[in-house]
């Protein structure tokens, strides 16, 4: 119950930044670069103190992908990754619901930002190839690197570098500045489980020792 809890708060607060902010920025400036700007600094440094403060507990996933990797590598059991994976996802629509209500939008509401083309599904496999190749190759680094990596793909990716399926799911529940539309949810979610595919393909031959 403790990893759990660890797990639902972690991504509560993330996705309850990643909307709040995204919301102040398009309240504060109508240039998408600026918008884009500020919702990364905000997304960026949660990042760094949640993985900072819940990492010792439950190993900061805040991303089913991210437990889906330690299932295959045997660090996760299957009823723990079920587990985590409900909690992360509960966590996520929770939070972007929270962060609806705070700035008077309708706290249940469903966006229309399509964005799932061919650009966007390739950002999303290389937004989740480098996440995960972080956490394999620097493990013990996570609270410094996750977040440099999260915040460079917000700006050199197609996607904005969702890269995590419960932050996927629970964006389609804003339409504001940090919304998916539903119908272009499972290509991103598609694209963020090849991206985990390439990362278990290719680990082997960088002959990772992460005991």
């Amino acid at each position: 119950m403790k990893k759990q809890l660890s797990e639902f708060i972690g991504t509560f607060l993330l996705l309850a930044t990643v909307v709040g902010s995204g919301i102040m920025a398009t309240n504060l400036s109508a240039d998408h670069g600026v918008d884009l700007l500020i919702n990364a600094i905000a997304t960026v440094f949660v990042l760094g103190v949640l993985i900072t403060i819940f990492g010792p507990i439950s190993g900061a996933h805040f991303n089913p992908v991210v437990s889906l990797y330690f299932l295959f590598r045997k660090k996760l059991s299957t009823r723990d990754f079920i587990a985590f994976s409900l909690v992360q996802v509960s966590g996520a629509v929770l939070g972007t619901w929270f962060a609806n209500a705070m700035f008077s939008h309708p706290t249940f509401e469903v966006s229309v930002h399509h964005r799932a083309v061919l650009g966007t599904f390739l950002g999303e496999v290389v937004a989740t190839f480098g996440l995960l190749l972080v956490i394999a190759m620097k493990p013990q680094s996570a609270s410094l690197l996750v977040p440099a990596w999260i915040g460079a793909a917000y700006f050199f990716t197609s996607s904005t570098s969702f890269a995590n399926p419960a932050v996927t799911i629970a964006r389609e529940f804003t339409n504001s500045f940090s919304g998916i539309a539903p119908s272009s949810v499972l290509a991103f979610v598609a694209a963020q489980l090849l991206g985990l595919l390439l990362l278990l393909a290719i680990k082997p031959l960088l002959k990772v020792d992460e005991s």
